[in-house]
């Protein structure tokens, strides 16, 4: 057993098999549908098949993150054992969680002063933040330390690329992520909004590209721009998808064509739970190492 365990929210959107081959440590959102609570848990308590096809029937859904004191018996269960913790939050662009990690960090640091907790910022989502994980776990197992990994995080996050587009704008449209006129507008021409996550963790519309073909091939094409040495690029990369796995083999495909030296195949994921509530189905999120993100 390591000095230290490296953990992160469900919302990293891997798989439980991926964190357990990796000895990542992970703690669950809450979510609602129709009334009905469930915990985000990969998958487990509702195959994400049926909870798309629930949002697609007009199921409604609402979120909720970590608490302090979840925070607190999570953590402690690892101090105990005599392990320091190194949590890494969904972005605080899009959520508050980090500041229950914090509150939790805290009042633990107290009873346990012998003990290190660092909470980062991840300034991810979905499978990105699963990718900086998965990289987290490597420098750890090439024998890298808690303190020297906290400080690789937080000067190299921003390096990890999040791009996305969707081709159904209902539920931008419900959260009051596109207006409604937009999304009508958009829906007639056949848009689909080409996004990104800023600097600041925050999901940015960038580009408004008509039909589904030309998002992408631009979504691929910013991957060639932004990709740590463009075309050579030889990193692993990650796609995210909610309920359309053929547009996102789409594009994986384009990748393994265009990107000779990557890392093995590209690894599709699915959009969990607490994402894809705000999403729904129709959204393709592709996560590579790039350039430092800067705005």
């Amino acid at each position: 057993m390591g000095d230290y365990i490296i953990s992160c929210c469900s919302t990293a959107d891997l798989t439980e098999e991926h964190f357990r081959s990796r000895d990542i440590s992970y703690i669950c959102f809450h979510y609602e549908l129709d009334g009905v609570q469930y915990a985000d848990d990969l998958g487990k308590s509702m195959p994400f098949e049926e909870f798309y096809k629930k949002m697609t029937q007009g199921a409604d859904t609402k979120t909720s993150q970590v608490n302090s004191e979840e925070f607190r018996e999570y953590f402690e269960a690892f101090l105990k054992e005599g392990r320091d913790v190194l949590h890494l939050c969904l972005s605080s662009g899009i959520s508050g969680v980090i500041n229950s990690a914090l509150a939790a960090k805290q009042e633990l640091e107290e009873l346990y002063p012998d003990r290190k907790i660092y909470v980062v910022d991840s300034l991810g989502a979905s499978s990105g933040y699963g990718l900086l994980m998965d990289k987290l776990a490597d420098l750890r197992d090439d024998g890298m330390g808690i303190d020297e990994l906290y400080a690789w995080t937080e000067k190299n996050k921003r390096r990890l690329n999040h791009w996305f587009f969707s081709t159904d704008l209902t539920f931008y449209i419900k959260g009051g992520r596109v207006s409604r006129a937009s999304g009508f507008i958009g829906g007639v021409l056949g848009i689909c909004p080409l996004l990104n996550m800023d600097n600041l963790g925050r999901l940015i519309p960038r580009f408004k590209i008509r039909t589904k073909r030309k998002v992408i091939q631009a979504i691929v094409e910013k991957m060639e721009e932004y990709a740590d040495g463009g075309l050579d690029y030889s990193g692993k990369c990650y796609i995210s998808q909610s309920a359309c796995r053929e547009d996102a083999r789409a594009v994986a495909d384009m990748i393994e064509e265009r990107f000779p030296k990557l890392n093995g195949k590209v690894e599709i994921n699915y959009v969990g739970t607490t994402i894809g509530s705000h999403t729904g189905p129709g959204t393709v999120a592709l996560f590579f190492w790039g350039r430092e993100r800067t705005e």
